[in-house]
């Protein structure tokens, strides 16, 4: 059998603060798009 890694369920326990950046950044950029079309589309 071929040896598989899903990046949702091999989760790396040492890089927390990686993964924790990762995902302050796409929840930022997610709310400023938000942000910019609501604000342009006023």
């Amino acid at each position: 059998m071929a040896h598989w890694h899903d990046t949702m369920v091999d989760r790396p326990e040492n890089d927390g603060a990686v993964y924790v950046t990762g995902w302050t950044i796409s929840g930022l950029a997610v709310l400023g798009t938000i942000v910019a079309v609501w604000v342009l589309g006023i």
